[in-house]
């Protein structure tokens, strides 16, 4: 009986992506992998899958293409567990049994880490996230991590990084790793909106994790809201300006 509620889950999830969401979410996604040359032939790719609406749908995304695709790779599906809560845990756990999937779950000290913080939480976090992920995948044997980073991510990081650093620098398509050799993160998901996968969220009628982490002071994440709330402002007046700032990315001039 499980195994026909999973089988019956991943119907549903495929059929979301497939046929509800094909132009929003499916054609970008595709248009993301063979534009910027994400996936080889061969490749293990470890789907990162944190509780969060991005990363469900990236997973649900990446198993429907490795059903398809002309390329053959294979797919691991990998959680890590960083000090959530009880219910965190077994809320990301239930979501992604609702969409059809079967997590290895591992644990790391992470939130135990960050507590011994004053400041810069999120990007020591983030540091460290990748850094346990590349380590466990590569026990998987993969050679890859995905990440369900977004083009609203790329596009609030140029600004952060602008208006609050005095530099210019984003999150790319695809890094390989300084510190594990052979290794690569990639981010299928870089051309789809937020708002599009809020909306598949919806549809699927899913109650994601959002920031799960226990010590996260408010000010951390101002920032970025400042600066997604000015976006929103500034798309309702200019749509294009949304659009001008992320193919900056393909227009930086270093000369």
């Amino acid at each position: 009986m499980a195994e026909k509620t999973m089988a019956t889950a991943e119907i549903m999830a495929s059929r979301s992506v497939q046929r509800d969401f094909r132009k929003e979410i499916w054609r970008k996604f595709i248009a993301a992998v063979k534009n910027y040359g994400l996936i080889k032939p061969g490749d293990h790719v470890a789907v990162c899958i944190s509780g969060g609406k991005d990363s469900l749908l990236l997973a649900t995304c990446m198993r429907e293409m490795a059903k398809y695709s002309d390329v053959p790779f294979r797919v691991s599906y990998l959680s890590m567990d960083p000090g959530y809560t009880k219910e965190n845990r077994e809320k990301m756990i239930r979501n992604a049994e609702k969409l059809g999937f079967q997590m290895h779950i591992f644990e790391s000290p992470i939130f135990e880490a960050l507590e011994t913080l004053d400041r810069g939480w999120c990007h020591v976090c983030a540091s460290m996230r990748r850094g346990y992920l590349y380590k466990e995948a590569k026990k998987l044997g993969c050679n890859k991590i995905a990440l369900g980073h977004h083009m609203d991510d790329a596009v609030e990081t140029i600004l952060l990084s602008l208006l609050y650093g005095g530099e210019y620098k984003t999150m790319m398509p695809k890094l390989k790793s300084k510190n594990f050799e052979g290794m690569e993160l990639i981010r299928p998901l870089y051309l789809v909106r937020e708002k599009d996968i809020i909306a598949w969220q919806q549809h699927m009628e899913l109650d994601t994790l959002r920031c799960a982490c226990k010590v996260t002071r408010s000010e951390d994440g101002g920032k970025r809201k400042k600066v997604k709330d000015m976006l929103a402002e500034l798309e309702k007046e200019t749509p294009a300006v949304f659009g001008n700032v992320f193919h900056s990315i393909e227009k930086v001039n270093l000369q």
